[in-house]
């Protein structure tokens, strides 16, 4: 079962208000958690008891207890030291190592809040999608081109826009059926949110690629792509969420390839490559 509180900030945008309430004060005191009852959690937020006991069971667990045991083991994990270092003294193999498992851990961590069901389904509106056009937001410019990339290779007539700004003449010729990505890490940039508006406004549909955290991008999206991946260092955060997002959009691909008649696209336009290549 993932984690209790990536549960939580994974779906936080489709609680109910009470349920949110719940929900914030776990995330933000879930190393006090295991000094609280259901009655006192729920004397603390001015709620009944039974909410605090279905929001429990919403989470898949079978009662309050479940949940405040889930937790505690989530914040031991999270309290581990980190064990990536690059220091001059640790040799090459362990560093190796240990950023194999911190990869592993983010992707296993971010397929985990993305559900089977939900991916197929944006493999799905990818087929079928009319036109895509796919921004990137600062250093998620490099996922968003070569998804663009790989999708124009599976046939899916895809555009890539490395300016939010100038993307806006492109969104703005989408229409029913169409489809816009948008990648970014934060899912805080303005720009992005008003291309967000403008397909919207005719009539497109939006898919978002963010941390799993609550963010405006991801509220405004049709479809949302989440990515949990968290270290004590910022640059092997940053590792770990490229590495943990590219894991995702591969799985989409592999999905996509899946549909009737893409291998097919794929081979025909793996092969004018290579004739284009090939001296």
């Amino acid at each position: 079962m993932a984690s209790p509180l990536l549960k939580i900030r994974a779906e936080r945008d489709r609680l109910s208000a009470i349920e949110r309430r719940i929900g914030d004060f776990v995330l933000e005191n879930a190393h006090l958690l295991r000094d609280y009852s259901s009655q006192q959690l729920a004397g603390a937020l001015g709620i009944s008891q039974s909410s605090v006991v279905k929001f429990s069971q919403k989470l898949g667990f079978r009662g309050y207890p479940d949940l405040k045991f889930s937790v505690g083991e989530s914040v031991a994990r999270e309290r581990e030291p980190a064990t990536i270092t690059t220091a001059a003294t640790v040799e090459l193999p362990a560093v190796a190592d240990a950023l194999w498992q911190g990869k592993s851990q983010a992707e296993a961590a971010t397929r985990s809040i993305n559900p089977q069901p939900g991916l197929q389904t944006i493999a799905a509106a990818l087929h079928v999608a009319g036109r895509v056009v796919v921004v990137g937001s600062g250093e998620d410019n490099l996922a968003a081109r070569a998804f663009a990339m790989r999708l124009s290779l599976l046939g899916v007539p895809a555009a890539y826009h490395p300016d939010p700004t100038l993307a806006a003449a492109q969104v703005a010729g989408l229409g029913e059926g169409d489809l816009l990505a948008l990648f970014s890490e934060q899912g805080q940039q303005p720009a992005l949110l008003q291309l967000a508006r403008l397909a919207h406004e005719r009539g497109a549909r939006v898919l978002s690629a963010t941390r799993h955290s609550s963010n405006p991008l991801r509220t405004r999206a049709d479809h949302a792509l989440l990515v949990s991946a968290h270290d004590a260092q910022p640059h092997v955060a940053m590792l770990l969420y490229h590495s943990a997002l590219q894991q995702l959009l591969d799985i989409l691909i592999v999905q996509l390839c899946a549909m009737p008649g893409r291998q097919a696209r794929l081979a025909d336009h793996q092969a004018r490559m290579r004739r284009l290549l090939d001296p």
